[in-house]
């Protein structure tokens, strides 16, 4: 899209596969190598959960002082889907406003870290869904995907998802990968990679309150 600066676009295989942290230490590392970082994700739910939420963390790592409805425009308390989110709350998500926000956020910034919401069919709004949305930016896209049984097919789908509408899917972050992987987390990797042609790295379990100890991804970056 006109007016982004480079940057990428952090889908998953599903829900609480590591998006978030995966797209934090994108814009960790960016930020470490002096570049001035943006942050943003179409929808949050689960504000009631009572846990920092995903726009916080994504603000921490780049060490941006976007306001909340800057990185994230539209915010829900329910732990739902972006279009059930919205439609509890008696509306529904604009792509036009999703789009112009992503524009603002990345204005004056050197890249732009973009993180979907669930998988990358997952719907924003009755007809619009996060891969539109992919799609509409352009950006390179990041799958992140966990380690272990039944990652493979979950992968492998949203890969070709993701390169059946003409974007390049750019690397796997496998997460949380253990300090001593198994038999199957290895295959799973190594056949992710063979399958899905696309590099494949590994995440360890972060302690999220010290972006400091995170290791950077440089591979992901694009700058």
């Amino acid at each position: 899209m006109d007016g982004l600066p480079a940057g990428v676009f952090v889908t998953g295989t599903g829900t609480e596969v590591g998006k978030t942290v995966v797209a934090a230490v994108i814009a960790r590392t960016l930020a470490s190598e002096g570049g001035a970082v943006a942050v943003f994700k179409p929808a949050v739910t689960g504000l009631d959960e009572g846990v920092e939420p995903d726009h916080a963390l994504l603000r921490r790592a780049a060490g941006s002082n976007q306001s909340d409805a800057e990185i994230a425009p539209y915010r829900y308390g329910p732990p739902a889907s972006p279009h059930l989110a919205a439609a509890l709350a008696g509306e529904e998500i604009d792509p036009g406003l999703l789009r112009e926000a992503a524009r603002a956020a990345g204005a004056g910034a050197d890249a732009l870290v973009c993180e979907g919401v669930g998988g990358f069919l997952v719907p924003l709004s009755p007809d619009y869904l996060v891969r539109d949305l992919a799609v509409d930016l352009g950006l390179p896209v990041v799958v992140a995907a966990s380690p272990g049984l039944g990652t493979i097919n979950h992968t492998l789908l949203t890969l070709e998802s993701v390169r059946a509408v003409g974007l390049e899917a750019r690397s796997v972050v496998l997460t949380p990968w253990p300090r001593r992987p198994s038999e199957v987390e290895e295959s799973n990797r190594e056949t992710i990679a063979a399958l899905g042609r696309a590099p494949v790295l590994t995440l360890p379990p972060l302690d999220l309150a010290a972006p400091g100890s995170w290791p950077a991804l440089q591979a992901l970056t694009p700058l």
